[in-house]
């Protein structure tokens, strides 16, 4: 269960501040801050999503939503090292496929039988 509220926190913050960070301005001091803690919430929310195991299993405990956190991961490193080499468009492209990847993520454990769904909606 500590898992549980480990990823929890993490993808709600990632959640959270990465929409403040789509919305606000580049390049500042606070936007890289920023960032930083994003990155290291989607990389807790990554990392922690392999101690979590749910239906539609795929190899072992793992099911397709962890292609979705292998690929969250690639993305970052992606985003990281393009930003590095001032390749913002890059940078940009695969930290907003990241975001929606955690949206489209996040709406799929409201789906019934997901853990989730049943705190939200007693299903």
């Amino acid at each position: 269960m500590v898992a549980v509220w480990i990823h929890l926190v993490a993808a709600l913050w990632a959640l959270v501040f990465g929409a403040v960070q789509l919305l606000s301005a580049k390049g500042s001091r606070r936007h890289r801050w920023l960032g930083w803690s994003w990155v290291l919430a989607m990389v807790v929310t990554a990392v922690s999503s392999f101690w979590l195991s749910g239906g539609l299993a795929l190899l072992g405990p793992f099911s397709v939503i962890h292609l979705l956190s292998v690929w969250t991961l690639v993305c970052l490193v992606i985003s990281m090292l393009a930003v590095r080499r001032r390749r913002l468009d890059t940078h940009r492209n695969f930290l907003v496929g990241a975001y929606l990847g955690l949206v489209g993520a996040g709406l799929g454990t409201l789906a019934p039988g997901r853990l989730i769904s049943g705190w939200l909606f007693g299903a």
